[in-house]
């Protein structure tokens, strides 16, 4: 029978390689955690431009329907199609105009709710 005897080299081999496995886990942790990060911000910087875009093309048509061109539509609810070359950056939506007897509104609606968030301006009329 032979017996193996522990030497002090080998049990520092053994913690060292102990010390290399927590230290990958550790490592494999923190860079899953900035992933996350990372894709969360990108998300949101997404929602902020698509944001920025219609809250421009919203407010571009706004001055020209309260220049008067209101005056082609009845009242209530209409599908308002715009001009805007930018347009075609946003994620499925609509713009849905509405005329009431004092105020003209304009809005952008996103399909789902994870495209971003609608832009609406209003304006005093007759």
């Amino acid at each position: 029978m032979v017996i193996w005897r522990q030497t002090v080299q080998a049990r520092q081999r053994g913690m060292t390689l102990l010390e290399l496995i927590v230290a990958v886990g550790i490592l494999a942790v923190l860079i899953t955690a900035f992933a996350g990060v990372q894709w969360r911000e990108g998300k949101l910087m997404r929602d902020y431009y698509y944001h920025a875009v219609a809250m421009q093309i919203v407010d571009g048509e706004m001055e020209a329907l309260a220049a008067g061109e209101w005056k082609a539509y009845a009242e209530g609810s209409h599908a308002y199609e715009v001009r805007a070359e930018s347009a075609k950056n946003l994620p499925p939506g609509r713009f849905v105009l509405t005329v009431g007897e004092k105020t003209v509104r304009l809005e952008w609606i996103p399909a789902s709710v994870a495209a971003g968030f609608p832009v609406a301006r209003e304006a005093a009329v007759r």
